[in-house]
Order: C-alpha cells, then structure tokens, then sequence
C-alpha cells in the first residue's frame, strides 16, 4: 500500500497568490486559475485541510480547472490531511471525465486513502459503472488489491453494494478483468458467501460461474 502522508512544511499559511489560486480551483474558474499560475502562485498550493488546487477541482467536479492545473505540473497523487487525493476521489466521485483529465499526469493507480483502498474500492462500492469500467481498461490498477479491511473491490461491491444491476455489472466487469472470486475477507469469508448471505441472487450466480 502507498500513501503520500502530507509533511508538515506544507501546512504553511498560503500567501495572497495561492490563496487566489486554491479559490478560483474550488470555484471552477479556469481563467483566473491560469492568472494566478501566471502571475506566481504555487501549483501545489494548499489549504488548512493540505488539500491543493487540483484536489479542490476534483471534489468540485471543475475538469476544465483540472486540465488547466494538470498542464502546470499538478501531482495527482498529493494527499491532503486526510489522505485523499485529486486521483483516489475519482474513484468516489466516479467521473470518468476527472479521471482522463487525470492521466496526462501520470498518477499512481496503487496509491491508497485512508482505508488503504485503491481508487477501485469506493468505486465499486458505489456502483459507478463507467468509472469501473474506464479504469480497468486505461490503467494498471490492481483489480485484487485488499484494504485495511481485508475487502478487494469485488468483495465492497457485494458486502456494502446494493445488489441491483449497477453492482451486478460491476462484479462482470471485476471478474472480466480477472479478479479473484474465491478471495476471502480477512474473516475468511468469501465473495459468494456474502451475497448468498444478502440474497444478491444474480451477483450470486455470477460468482459461482467462475469458481
């Protein structure tokens, strides 16, 4: 698992630059984005939360801000003081769009929040279909990586999904692309057990078929 853990030297006071800078990146103004960049504001700027400008666009969804930002130099991988980052929040956002405005930056798929989860994890959880599918194909991201709870994202799509069709698609796509399905939980417990136990009967096939 790999975390960028924000070193106290950047908790400092932004100056008026990059003060203007971090709001017109959480407000969606690209113009005074590029102004402030121009005029000298530091591109990794951050906040009292050690969020930067990119980070605020990705929250805030501003993918224009975003490639503006990433055009400048940006990391994708700064984390803030709670250990997310302009590439792990398109995982819970689930905007493909932030995501592609991303990879010209070279993030690092293997990074991890502070459940030490991929970007896949929330994700999945969350049913974002499109982002699952989209990051699968056009990254390298780990698709059997387990967190600090002893879950990958197939077994988040079953334990804390829904069932529905957006988590049953998710689970075609994760075991498409070569997921485990008989990997366990840290309790021992598998994929197929939990959604037998949710009575997610479809997803419950889908695992069994690949047993």
């Amino acid at each position: 698992m790999r975390t960028r853990v924000p070193r106290s030297s950047r908790s400092a006071t932004p100056n008026a630059l990059d003060r203007d800078l971090l709001l017109a990146a959480e407000a969606g103004d690209a113009d005074s984005v590029r102004t402030a960049l121009a005029a000298g504001a530091a591109v990794e700027a951050r906040d009292a939360h050690l969020r930067t400008p990119l980070l605020l666009a990705a929250l805030a969804g501003h993918v224009a801000v975003a490639e503006a930002l990433v055009a400048a130099g940006a990391d994708p991988d700064a984390q803030d003081d709670r250990l997310d980052s302009p590439w792990l929040v398109t995982g819970v956002t689930g905007s493909v769009a932030m995501m592609r405005a991303l990879l010209p930056a070279g993030p690092d798929p293997m990074v991890t929040n502070r459940f030490g989860g991929t970007s896949l994890i929330p994700a999945s959880e969350r049913g974002h279909v499109d982002y699952v599918r989209a990051v699968l194909r056009e990254t390298g991201i780990d698709v059997d990586h387990v967190n600090r709870l002893g879950w990958t994202a197939l077994l988040e799509a079953v334990i804390l999904g829904d069932g529905g069709p957006e988590h049953q698609e998710i689970v075609e796509l994760l075991i498409t692309a070569g997921a485990t399905a008989g990997l366990p939980d840290g309790e021992g417990v598998t994929p197929l057990e939990h959604a037998e136990r949710h009575g997610f009967t479809e997803i419950a096939g889908l695992l069994r078929a690949v047993r």
